[in-house]
């Protein structure tokens, strides 16, 4: 692959904004309500059901949109005492990193936020995996709060703070990149460099502004970037390293050197003047004349790809799969990509403005009926959508739910722990010999999905429904008193955990299998609780269930 380049940023645009399709009414049915909210977040409950029958779709985004931010991950690693290194390989321990990137699922008001978080996660990619060094849970942290803090605002901000993270430098090597020395052949390293074109902002391709294709008068494919655009591009990003500026170096008996507290992980990286390239830079048809001031190379060169025609359909494609569907229509994105270039007052990259049209828009509002509609829900969401839905807690505080992308005693996938920088699954995947692709369409997270992560993924919820998973537990009483009524009982987990989609023959079938242990008001608290464990395992293995429409 050839991948993985001035103009102002976040300003105006010329494009005008379109009206995202919507209903005129805010008489929602309860399933219209749940599938708006399943788009828009892990998952809904009967007071979020009922928010948004009465404030309707647009006002109940508005009212999230000012809704305060919920605890942060740090300050969250904080309140447990993970930035004091009294135990040995305390401050090495990936692990909490594990525990809170769960305990930030399953948590917190600020559902949308962090659903946008998540996808956008997904997109400009950094995995705890390989971090090491000091304090990697608050590293992983310091971007997942990033990510939050910026969801709701310009993209063009979030792309500079990405760009100076620590987490992002660790993991795409800007983190004491150098310039190019002669006498040694050492050159700037070129991993963030290709990332941040290739994945971040502006893809492989050149794009129409509703995200097909561009093609040259031979109808082919033409590239958005070359390897020189990459190798001059590197230069922006050198000489900068993480932030000890406001660290303490604390002293443990048992190392010869000290340890420093975690604030370096969420400050911006610190630029060392005298390790930046001060060669000239040309990429994308811009220049960057020698001996520019860093952060003017750095402004110029993240508004040239912001900027990009590529970017705001790029961006809107991979986040409409991400909350709605694997194949959306062009319309469908070059709606998106408008709301991107222009919010309707001339601001560029207002992903307020995105998260809106996406979800707003009729192809998001309608059920379509078609069996290629929709996506498939990625293990991370389901796993959060049961946990929200049943109110788990931590008895100890901890949230002791560790990595969970083992697929076969796993779910295949664990929030933060990508593989890659290129995401459990790319969002062009297509599932080799099946009808998807005869069609020539997509399925992202069926690249995660086969025999061995399907049944993973139904033994690992038959334990966590019954057992919860260590010290986190569901709670299941408000249920618990409909147990016995086995219809009732599926029409409430049909309603809050797939929005009324599983069909009458599947909850029909589910029923029978139910009814085989009959149960009574006055049965036994552990029958009714196997009946729940039941019920709830057998809607969130069925295919409706999955396939979220």
């Amino acid at each position: 692959m050839s991948a993985c380049g001035g103009g102002g940023g976040g300003g105006s645009a010329t494009s005008a904004s379109p009206t995202p399709s919507s209903p005129t009414t805010l008489s929602y049915t309860p399933q219209e309500a749940a599938r708006f909210l399943l788009q828009a977040q892990f998952s809904c409950s009967p007071t979020e059901v009922q928010s948004v029958r009465t404030l309707g779709f647009e006002g109940w985004l508005t009212q999230q949109f000012s809704a305060p931010q919920s605890q942060t991950a740090t300050a969250w690693l904080d309140s447990r005492n993970f930035y004091v290194p009294d135990e040995k390989d305390k401050y090495f321990n990936p692990v909490p990193g594990d525990w809170m990137a769960w305990r930030m699922m399953m948590t917190g008001e600020d559902q949308l936020r962090k659903r946008c978080a998540l996808a956008l996660s997904e997109m400009i990619v950094v995995s705890l995996s390989p971090i090491d060094g000091f304090w990697p849970p608050y590293v992983i942290a310091g971007y997942w709060d990033l990510l939050n803090a910026h969801a709701f605002g310009n993209f063009r901000t979030l792309l500079e703070e990405i760009t100076l993270n620590p987490a992002m430098g660790f993991y795409l090597n800007t983190k004491g990149n150098q310039k190019a020395d002669p006498a040694t052949g050492r050159v700037p390293d070129e991993n963030y460099a290709r990332e941040i074109m290739q994945l971040f902002t502006i893809g492989l391709t050149q794009l129409n502004s509703d995200g097909t294709h561009k093609l040259d008068a031979q109808g082919r494919t033409q590239d958005t970037y070359s390897q020189s655009d990459i190798t001059n591009l590197a230069r922006v990003f050198t000489g900068y390293d993480w932030n000890y500026d406001r660290v303490t170096w604390q002293s443990v008996p048992w190392l010869t050197y000290k340890i420093p507290s975690p604030e370096f992980s969420r400050d911006r990286m610190k630029l060392d003047p005298a390790k930046h390239s001060g060669e000239a830079v040309s990429f994308l048809g811009v220049n960057i004349p020698a001996n520019t001031p860093a952060s003017d190379a750095l402004r110029i060169a993240l508004d040239t790809l912001f900027n990009h025609p590529n970017t705001a359909p790029f961006v809107a494609r991979q986040m409409i799969q991400r909350l709605v569907t694997s194949n959306p229509s062009p319309a469908y994105v070059g709606r998106v990509a408008a709301a991107f270039a222009n919010n309707g007052t001339g601001v560029r990259g207002d992903m307020k403005s995105v998260w809106r049209a996406i979800l707003l828009d009729s192809e998001a509002r309608t059920l379509s009926g078609s069996v290629t509609s929709g996506k498939l829900r990625e293990p991370i969401v389901r796993f959060t959508q049961w946990a929200r839905t049943f109110q788990v807690s931590s008895l100890t505080g901890k949230w002791e739910i560790y990595d969970t992308s083992n697929g076969d005693w796993g779910l295949g996938q664990s929030p933060l722990r990508s593989p890659s920088v290129f995401n459990f699954f790319r969002p062009g995947y297509v599932p080799p010999q099946t009808a998807l692709s005869t069609s020539q369409l997509v399925a992202p997270e069926f690249q995660i999905h086969n025999e061995t992560t399907t049944a993973g993924y139904l033994n690992f919820m038959t334990s966590v429904i019954k057992s919860g998973y260590q010290d986190v537990k569901p709670d299941y009483s408000a249920i618990i008193g409909i147990s016995h009524q086995t219809r009732e009982l599926l029409d409430w987990l049909n309603l809050y955990l797939a929005a009324g989609q599983v069909s009458e023959t599947t909850l029909a079938l589910i029923q029978s299998a139910l009814d085989a242990q009959p149960l009574t008001s006055t049965s036994s608290e552990s029958a009714k609780l196997d009946r729940i464990y039941s019920a709830i395992l057998l809607i969130m293995a069925s295919p409706e269930y999955l396939v979220q429409k």
